[in-house]
């Protein structure tokens, strides 16, 4: 069972890590709902911790339809991001129609050369979220997982879908779905009874008041390690 934690700098990587974490996803400005660190956090953070890496690559949080020149910053910052020898990266694109443009991912895949990828939440924004999973499927030798909530703007919301999906991945290689948002120490018992993901991501629910302004309690993931395994 790999439990992923949002870290946003060193103390809570190493918090993390100390408490149980197997993986991090490293991301700057929540309250945009997650940029690109700069590469001095990447570089700290990949040197406090043994356990994998995955940086957020999203320039700017306005939507993940991005102009040309956006997708140039998100190539640098990849292979940037793999010099400095972060795990991975978490990535998504889409196209003005509402679909994953899947020529651009391309494009991220050549310039991760081998790192994991994450395909993030853009995937619920696409107007067909199964005929995107489908499509990433297709990917399943580069996009190690993708985060969604299915659909929904929670994952307990998104339940029908998240359910759907994972039926489908252990049908043919695929991508692990990777169930994120609003999963919370309250709720993961029943979501990990219908969903049995393997990896679960867990945000402002494992910090002090819930909040990302707040330090990472790790009491809270070790009781999380307790349920899920």
């Amino acid at each position: 069972m790999i439990i992923e934690i949002i870290a946003q700098n060193v103390e809570d990587a190493v918090s993390a890590e100390k408490n149980g974490a197997d993986r991090l996803e490293l991301v700057t400005a929540m309250t945009e709902g997650g940029l690109t660190p700069s590469f001095g956090t990447v570089k700290q953070v990949v040197n406090s911790v043994k356990i994998p890496v995955r940086v957020m690559v999203r320039p700017h949080g306005y939507s993940f339809v991005y102009s040309d020149e956006d997708k140039q910053v998100i190539i640098e910052d990849i292979r940037e991001i793999k010099e400095i020898g972060a795990a991975g990266i978490v990535f998504g694109s889409l196209t003005e129609d509402g679909n994953i443009d899947e020529e651009f991912l391309q494009k991220v895949i050549d310039a991760a050369d081998g790192m994991e990828i994450a395909f993030h939440r853009a995937i619920d924004d696409t107007k067909d979220q199964l005929a995107a999973f489908e499509l990433l499927q297709k990917y399943s030798d580069s996009i190690h997982s993708i985060l969604t909530s299915g659909g929904k703007p929670t994952a307990l919301a998104g339940m029908e879908n998240l359910e759907e999906m994972i039926t489908r991945s252990n049908e043919k290689p695929s991508p692990t779905i990777l169930p994120g948002s609003g999963l919370s120490l309250q709720n993961i018992a029943e979501i990990h009874s219908k969903l049995h993901a393997k990896e679960y991501h867990f945000g402002s629910a494992v910090r002090v008041n819930g909040k990302f302004s707040e330090p990472i309690d790790g009491i809270i993931i070790k009781q999380i390690r307790e349920i899920v395994g």
